[in-house]
């Protein structure tokens, strides 16, 4: 672990990291104050897919741990890592504190709490930074944009069908033209 030093107080977090965006940022940040060392386990794709649901995650695992690996406050990704965490893991990276937000989470494949280790070790903490942006509030954002962008599109097609009709039926009647208008 480069820049990691023996008595340093090594704190890690897993999850998907999927959009990283400032509620990511603001919670690493605050994780980062329970230690010295920030470890954070990125989910594989298939780990995320089957615990958030189908079209997930939005973003690749190597678009997810490059993104995180921009973030100041993270010193080391651990890639697929497991959901849930084991005692093997904390043993291997010296972890002091395992820190979770404020985002609820599923029981692992054997509907067990995929913190049940280091809550039993006490060396769990969950925490709220306070800042309410998830991936999920952005997800619907962009679906309520496009919505809105449909529908409002939807509207001016029906408006210009509406004029060429219009139109169209004036040109039927004769009226081939538009009017000249007396500017004296």
């Amino acid at each position: 672990m480069d820049g990691w030093m023996p008595g340093d107080r090594v704190i890690y977090t897993a999850g998907a990291y999927d959009l990283f965006h400032v509620g990511h940022v603001d919670f690493l940040e605050k994780a980062k104050t329970f230690g010295d060392y920030l470890i954070v386990g990125i989910h594989s794709d298939r780990i995320v897919n089957q615990y958030k649901g189908s079209n997930h995650p939005i973003m690749n695992i190597h678009e997810r741990v490059l993104s995180l690996l921009a973030c100041r406050y993270v010193d080391e990704v651990v890639i697929s890592a497991p959901y849930a965490i084991t005692l093997e893991l904390m043993n291997h990276f010296k972890v002091s504190v395992v820190i979770h937000g404020r985002t609820p989470y599923d029981p692992d494949v054997d509907g067990r709490d995929p913190y049940e280790v280091p809550k039993g070790l006490e060396k769990f903490q969950q925490i709220d930074t306070g800042n309410p942006m998830s991936t999920q509030d952005i997800i619907t954002r962009i679906i309520n944009n496009r919505l809105a962008y449909e529908t409002r599109n939807q509207r001016k097609q029906a408006n210009e069908a509406a004029a060429y009709a219009a139109f169209e039926k004036l040109k039927a009647e004769g009226l081939q033209e538009s009017p000249a208008i007396d500017t004296d």
